[in-house]
């Protein structure tokens, strides 16, 4: 019996020792073998979105970026940010691979501040690729499609010259950034919604500055705060564009001669295109649409334009190239003839002022994605739900790609000197932004007509660009104009 005892003993040993070795040696799956990104993901809850944020409230968000990479001798790293374990993605090859793998690895992803605020917690759009596909189609035929751009040229020209006559002739300081914003937003109201009325602009634009000082604020919803503001602003205009949309929606169908011009505003183009597939137009997420689509084109091109007049009142020898080439253009045209696509081309170097101007100054820090599976990045796991942030600064400030990174340089852009995927304010690839060419024409056209009538100074010279959250000029860029001779 003792015997048995130890015998049976002596094989449950033996069987110990070689399960034992057969899981120690046993070849793991590839991503076992991976090892997580470096980093720290900070104080619980918290992580390190105050020291984030206040190097964006300083306008140096490379720097913390560049100590975090030099720190874990990598260049990409955890950290964790507004409440997410998150990789921060800073290399050309980042933004590549962010780009080639949309809804493939990774999809699209906002913290729920957004959701609340753009009411999708309540109205939820599809993200299914087919529906991202067909959004994007819809938007680069009214904004990007040569017969789409020379209506729209037509359309911010005039109301670019009517915006400088009625705000800017015969001033002699204006503040430039909220002017700049009013000339975006009127020219998103009139190409949106063909919504032309001042009076209903001016409401519109009160409720859409809420919406942007609350965006990226602590989401504190109480009474009062910037929060709480933009989510009651949110909801009034989403309102106002549901019933838009549906005495528009009302028109079209009314038009059984089917002579509707669908190419006069993007909702009729939106709602005809919905039509015509057999899709149910639902007046809450097309208002959600239209809102996402106004607040892209409204912050980013007035904050740009903002970036350009802050560097050309510094910079004055290369304001004068700009003013040299422009005037080019001008006299080369009849005193009234408008401008054309042709014109817009020739303005080379004007663009190479506003590309470098967004290097600079990107106008947003980029968007975020999240993991929709566990996958291999340079060595790296990075784990299904785990948050990625293509980090713009990271790659626009870094001199391995742009020497002298902080020196304002529009040469850069001469040829093809640019490293691929290091310079993507509009994103890239397959991805790149179905509004750049629209964005384009609003910045030169609006360019164009204001060298042609001043130069201009800052009347505060070392106002610098900070993030609060958002890109702004500090004290709004008050500038002193100095008329041009006739």
């Amino acid at each position: 019996m003792e015997l048995f005892s130890l015998l049976l003993s002596l094989i449950l040993f033996i069987s110990f020792i070689l399960f034992f070795f057969s899981i120690a040696f046993k070849t793991k799956p590839t991503n076992e073998k991976l090892k997580l990104p470096p980093g720290s993901t900070g104080w619980p809850i918290i992580g390190e979105t105050f020291e984030y944020i206040s190097m964006a409230r300083k306008n140096c968000i490379e720097k913390f970026i560049s100590e975090r990479q030099k720190k874990y001798q990598s260049k990409i790293f955890k950290t964790s940010y507004v409440g997410q374990t998150m990789v921060f993605m800073c290399t050309p090859e980042g933004n590549k691979f962010l780009f080639s793998n949309d809804n493939k690895l990774v999809k699209p992803w906002y913290p729920k501040t957004f959701d609340k605020i753009f009411g999708q917690s309540d109205n939820k759009l599809s993200e299914s690729p087919e529906e991202i596909t067909s959004i994007r189609k819809t938007v680069a035929t009214f904004f990007s499609q040569p017969e789409a751009l020379r209506k729209n040229l037509g359309i911010i020209e005039a109301i670019a010259k009517e915006h400088l006559q009625k705000f800017w002739d015969g001033k002699q300081e204006v503040v430039a950034h909220p002017l700049l914003k009013n000339f975006t937003f009127t020219l998103s109201c009139r190409l949106m919604l063909n919504v032309q009325d001042s009076g209903t602009i001016e409401e519109l634009e009160k409720l859409f500055s809420c919406i942007m000082s609350g965006m990226i604020s602590l989401p504190v919803n109480f009474p009062g705060t910037k929060f709480n503001q933009a989510v009651r602003a949110s909801k009034e205009i989403r309102k106002k564009f549901e019933v838009m949309i549906r005495r528009r929606k009302m028109e079209i169908m009314e038009n059984v001669s089917g002579s509707e011009d669908s190419s006069k505003d993007f909702l009729t183009l939106l709602i005809v295109q919905k039509l015509k597939d057999n899709e149910e137009v639902i007046e809450s997420e097309v208002a959600v649409l239209i809102l996402g689509n106004i607040v892209a084109a409204y912050d980013n091109s007035s904050t740009t334009l903002a970036s350009i007049l802050k560097y050309l009142a510094e910079l004055p020898e290369f304001y004068e190239e700009v003013y040299r080439e422009q005037m080019e253009v001008a006299n080369s045209k009849g005193t009234e003839e408008s401008l054309s696509l042709e014109d817009v081309k020739k303005m080379i170097y004007s663009w190479n002022v506003a590309s470098e101007a967004l290097r600079l100054q990107p106008t947003i820090a980029s968007p975020f994605r999240e993991a929709i599976t566990d996958f291999n990045f340079d060595g790296y796991l990075i784990p299904k739900g785990w948050k990625l942030h293509r980090a713009v600064h990271a790659t626009h400030k870094n001199s391995e790609y742009f020497p002298e990174p902080d020196k304002f340089d529009p040469s850069r852009f001469e040829g093809n000197k640019i490293i691929p995927y290091s310079y993507v304010p509009f994103g890239g690839g397959t991805h790149v932004c179905p509004g750049r060419e629209y964005a384009r024409l609003q910045i030169l056209v609006f360019m164009h007509h204001l060298v042609k009538r001043f130069r201009w100074e800052k009347v505060f010279p070392d106002e610098q660009m900070i993030r609060d959250p958002i890109l702004v000029p500090a004290k709004r860029l008050p500038i002193r104009l100095y008329p041009r001779q006739s």
